[in-house]
């Protein structure tokens, strides 16, 4: 059976290096981070500084030996600087592209005992020729608790996974997004009792649906939803606004909450990023909900962007175009 690093191992295709577009899919980065293309672009560059430097030697120096002689230091130079600029991005798109994969691989090797934990904790406090006593039944329930957030974990490690290598599936449809949105208040219910946080919805009556994948977007949804509640502890008002802005569904919602710090602000959609105030408030996460929420709302055509003041809570907004 092959190891890890076999597995990853990209397998040498000859006509695929040289079809930049492939590469950059290989890679899984955009078109001006993939090393085939900046060598492309590099090339181009060369030939136009070497045209250049020789017309320009030719009148204003004359001697062919010196214009000869130019050129060729000229055209070595921006080959080195080529071959570096080009090499290093190479050797970082391998690195993501390695890390996506292994990423991958060790999540898909890690849901299958997970899932087998899972069923053997729920089979165990549900049987009942031989039910638990009380106290194993405390350790059972951390147990479930533990591997249900490492379930969530992998789930996410996976979303992240499929957005990177451009397989996440998402079948668009038309979905109410006011329809979305209540029926996950109704579902997040007893965390908004439990953290004493009232949840208004303000929101224009018609709406058009929105051309998404429900089950995506009602991740989205519900990433915000969480973590306005959860950063509202003690207390305060969650206010969702739905309205219709031209072509497209624009939605938002505003916590009274910890807030962001200014100098975190720039790294809130990076993947593992907590900011300080969340770590103070001892809130579950992984860091990756954000990202998740930022790369779905892109593949579905929108946009998505927040605003927020320390201590005086957070506004997230985005947009969806509405179904024609």
């Amino acid at each position: 059976m092959p190891n890890i690093a076999e597995r990853i191992r990209p397998k040498p295709d000859v006509l695929a290096g040289l079809n930049p577009l492939s590469s950059c899919k290989r890679y899984g980065v955009s078109l001006w981070q993939c090393p085939q293309f900046l060598f492309l672009i590099m090339g181009v560059v060369i030939l136009g500084a070497i045209v250049g430097t020789y017309f320009i030697g030719t009148l204003k120096i004359g001697d062919p030996f010196v214009v000869t002689l130019l050129v060729i230091v000229v055209a070595t130079v921006l080959l080195v600087i080529n071959f570096v600029i080009t090499n290093s991005f190479e050797r970082v798109a391998e690195a993501s592209r390695m890390k996506t994969e292994f990423i991958d691989i060790v999540s898909h090797q890690l849901l299958a005992p997970l899932t087998n934990t899972r069923f053997a904790l729920d089979f165990l406090m549900s049987d009942k020729k031989n039910p638990p006593s009380e106290k194993q039944i405390e350790y059972l329930e951390i147990l479930q608790e533990n591997s249900s957030r490492m379930s969530d974990l992998i789930d996410n490690l996976l979303t992240i996974s499929r957005i990177e290598t451009g397989t996440l599936p998402l079948k668009k449809e038309k979905v109410s997004l006011a329809a979305l949105t209540n029926k996950l208040i109704a579902k997040f219910k007893p965390l908004i009792r439990a953290s004493n946080v009232e949840v208004l919805v303000n929101s224009q009556d018609p709406l058009p649906d929105v051309m998404v994948d429900p089950l995506w977007i009602e991740q989205v949804v519900e990433n915000l939803l969480d973590n306005a509640v959860r950063y509202s502890k003690g207390g305060g008002q969650v206010i969702i606004a739905i309205s219709q802005k031209k072509r497209y569904l624009y939605f938002e919602i505003k916590d009274k909450g910890v807030g962001i710090p200014k100098v975190e602000q720039k790294y809130i959609f990076s993947k593992f990023f907590r900011s300080k105030n969340a770590l103070k408030k001892q809130t579950e996460g992984s860091g990756l909900g954000l990202h998740i929420c930022q790369k779905v709302v892109e593949l579905s055509g929108g946009r998505i962007g927040f605003r927020s003041k320390e201590g005086q809570g957070t506004t997230f907004w985005f947009f969806l175009p509405v179904s024609s």
